[in-house]
């Protein structure tokens, strides 16, 4: 198969009814999509072991792979069913009920029952509730045993089971609901490579998630979403404890002011880098083409800013799960990123703080790349290590090849920045493994003949493993 146009910046998409496909599915990784991820607030078990047989089939018909990820619900609060909804005006009184079991009230003063009885210990007089992301706001008036009791201050239609924010409260949620638990069972059942974890407050959070898959026998990684001001105020240490971030923008958009969302994202974005760890912008990203074959200009300066600022990954969700224009929005979200990649000015990542030799190995390794004409980096790796700092550092101009003979590594690497992954058998020799690794590079259309090549690789000295860094040409 013939290689796609190189790009630095990856694409997720989500799986929904509109490419949950073997042709859809062929049509997206045709066009270059990365990583396939699972919204498990709407996705069921059988519906999702579909769609997973379904992403193979595809991958077999085009001969690229893509990584999955499965985004865990997480712990939220909503309103309770409804048969008809509520039409809220400002100043009405209406009252949120705690009894698990209570019907909606629609003479007198109106209520509906929420799913988590107790947030009359997390909620005070005076505090915001929004309703469904943020259309509806409420101001709390008393808070009793048994109910909320609140002022509309912006009306509007209460929908069934909508979705609940208090921005600036804490609340105290468990990390993982049973759902969440059931749910990660199928996700490993089927080896997923990535959980993104909703709602995540503090790296404590992010543990009782890696212990839950590591007492399963599982190797994927971890994505910690950030959506509500409890993970702004522990950001740093969040990013240390997780394996990647997710700048979740729907949500995080109504928990904090609107204006301060594009210093948070770029604060994100630069932690991750200094920390040495994937990230993704997500939510929103081409809306508008969930109805539309056209992107508005906001949203085509709203993916070029992600890519000036080097975030690993964009990711679209509701335009490739409902949306009529799947394959219009990755080939839209190709075209920026290729447009923008090659006119910016790339700077390598300085903040990276490097702590060992083979990491300056690797910083070594980058700037004679960068340095060549028309060159590439060539990392043989089985741990994913070498790939993983080199993307971190940023090259300028130099794509990174990664060799494995690791399954998981490969679908790791698929997430990140700059990092092209292969699988392939390691030979006994490593001069056989660097020819067969030029081959593959050869008939896939990255590199052509005497183009620079930089190898980081390991070399039998003796009887000692040592780090090496080779300047090579394609033969």
């Amino acid at each position: 198969m013939n290689a796609l146009p190189y790009r630095h910046t990856k694409i997720v998409f989500t799986i929904g009814p509109a490419t949950n496909s073997v042709q859809m599915l062929s049509d997206l990784f045709s066009s270059g999509v990365d990583v396939c991820r699972f919204n498990m607030a709407h996705a069921d078990h059988d519906w999702t072991r579909e769609a997973i047989l379904n992403i193979r089939a595809a991958s077999e018909n085009v001969g690229r792979k893509v990584a999955l990820m499965m985004d865990v619900k997480g712990p939220e609060i909503r309103t309770g069913p409804l048969d008809e909804p509520f039409e809220l005006e400002r100043d009405q009184q209406f009252d949120f009920f705690l009894e698990r079991e209570r019907e909606p009230v629609r003479t007198g003063i109106c209520g509906v029952r929420v799913n988590y009885p107790s947030l009359a210990n997390d909620v005070t007089e005076g505090d915001t509730i929004l309703v469904d992301s943020g259309l509806i706001r409420l101001r709390v008036d008393k808070v009793t045993e048994t109910h909320i009791r609140c002022t509309v201050r912006i009306g509007g239609t209460l929908g069934s089971r909508r979705h609940i924010n208090l921005p600036g409260v804490h609340v105290n949620l468990p990390a993982l609901t049973a759902k969440d638990r059931e749910d990660i069972e199928i996700g490993i059942e089927n080896e997923i490579d990535f959980f993104a974890l909703s709602f995540v407050r503090s790296p404590d959070d992010l543990d009782i998630l890696r212990r839950f898959i590591e007492e399963r026998g599982s190797k994927a990684k971890i994505i910690a979403k950030i959506e509500d001001q409890s993970a702004i105020s522990n950001l740093e240490d969040i990013v240390k404890a997780s394996d990647g971030l997710m700048v979740a923008r729907g949500d995080l958009g109504i928990e904090i002011p609107f204006e301060t969302l594009p210093l948070v994202q770029r604060r994100a974005v630069r932690t991750c880098q200094r920390l040495g760890k994937p990230v993704i912008v997500a939510t929103h990203m081409l809306e508008s083409m969930i109805t539309n074959p056209l992107p508005t200009r906001a949203e085509v300066t709203d993916i070029a800013n992600a890519v000036f600022e080097q975030a690993d990954c964009v990711m679209l969700s509701g335009e490739t799960t409902v949306g009529k224009y799947p394959v219009e929005c990755v080939e839209v979200m190709n075209r920026i990123i290729d447009s923008v990649e090659a006119q910016s000015d790339r700077r390598s990542n300085d903040t990276f703080a490097l702590k060992s030799p083979k990491a300056l190995m690797l910083k070594s390794a980058m700037y004679l790349s960068d340095e060549l004409p028309n060159s590439v980096i060539m990392v043989f790796t089985r741990s994913g290590y070498l790939a993983r700092t080199l993307s971190a550092l940023r090259p300028r101009k130099s794509p990174i090849f990664a060799f494995t003979d690791m399954p998981d590594v490969f679908q790791n690497l698929l997430m990140y920045w700059g990092v092209e992954p292969f699988q392939m058998d390691f030979a006994n020799d490593p001069e056989d493994t660097v020819q067969e690794a030029f081959a593959q590079l050869k008939s896939r259309g990255w590199v052509e003949s005497r183009s620079h090549v930089v190898v980081v690789s390991n070399v039998l000295a003796g009887n000692r493993v040592v780090d090496t860094i080779q300047y090579r040409s394609i033969p």
